[in-house]
């Protein structure tokens, strides 16, 4: 299996997001594995999924937020808190 098929198999991930994808760090890149198999996370969730440090998912998510592969929206439970998901 390529490098970009490890990286978006089954299907939420777009195709242009792909080639963007690739270019991301490895961090990036887990960030949007978890949220295509998982739906809607929150930041903390995030962290807690893919065992990376929370500073380290908050610049993941500011990289994919960057290039448009992520989207957030406030959460209705905790207005504090940011819920992510893949742009669609």
């Amino acid at each position: 299996m390529s490098t970009s098929e490890s990286v978006a198999v089954g299907g939420q991930l777009a195709d242009a997001h792909r080639e963007t994808l690739l270019a991301l760090p490895p961090s990036a890149k887990l960030v949007a594995k978890v949220l295509e198999y998982n739906g809607t996370l929150t930041q903390s969730e995030l962290a807690d999924e893919t065992l990376l440090p929370p500073r380290t998912v908050r610049y993941a998510l500011s990289r994919l937020d960057e290039e448009g592969i992520v989207e957030s929206r406030f959460s209705f439970s905790d207005a504090r808190k940011r819920i992510y998901s893949l742009a669609g």
